[in-house]
């Protein structure tokens, strides 16, 4: 799935797992909000969206050790966000068990214990990985991160379109396919 020319909402999420997606270092994304139940299946609200990052709750000890120097720690969002990634979510995958996870920890960069917590939160809900396939912008794009963007939310819609034109995937056609393949196989 290609990303349209232009995008209007963007996902929150930790810098720190923004960053391991724009260096193709992860694919993988854990939500249990955001996704809706369809005829034949789920759906994502937002399937193709700008990764908007945040700073605040990030948590050094839900990271792996290698991660945590990357780590960039902040004791209020910027008052300026860079968007220089969008994403097309390729699967979506309902998580059956915690063992799953257990198999796939080469393709992410958490914890156990945020794995864990991830399946406790609201637990008679179901815990999904999306498979994402990132694009890195022809030129990052600087907003306000203005009140309608603060809080406790996964989408933020943007106060306007945005272009995605020249935005290229950070990860080749054939080693996007293995790893999506790999994973995929892994969880089965």
């Amino acid at each position: 799935m290609e990303l349209p020319p232009q995008l209007n909402v963007a996902l929150k999420e930790w810098a720190s797992v923004c960053s391991a997606l724009e260096e193709g270092r992860q694919i993988l994304l854990l939500r249990k909000g955001g996704i809706l139940e369809a005829i034949g299946g789920f759906e994502l609200e937002h399937p193709q969206f700008f990764l908007f990052p945040t700073y605040l709750h990030q948590n050094a000890q839900m990271l792996k050790e290698s991660e945590r120097k990357r780590l960039i720690t902040m004791t209020q969002e910027p008052q300026e966000i860079t968007l220089s990634t969008a994403a097309t979510v390729t699967d979506i995958i309902r998580l059956r068990d915690r063992p799953q996870m257990d198999r796939l920890n080469q393709e992410h960069i958490w914890t156990s214990p945020l794995i864990d917590m991830r399946f406790s939160y609201r637990p008679q809900n179901s815990l999904y990985l999306l498979l994402v396939r990132v694009y890195r912008l022809a030129r990052p794009i600087t907003i306000q991160n203005t009140p309608e963007y603060a809080g406790c939310k996964s989408w933020v819609p943007l106060e306007s379109p945005i272009s995605t034109n020249g935005a290229r995937p950070v990860i080749n056609d054939s080693d996007f396919e293995s790893r999506r393949a790999k994973i995929t196989t892994e969880i089965a």
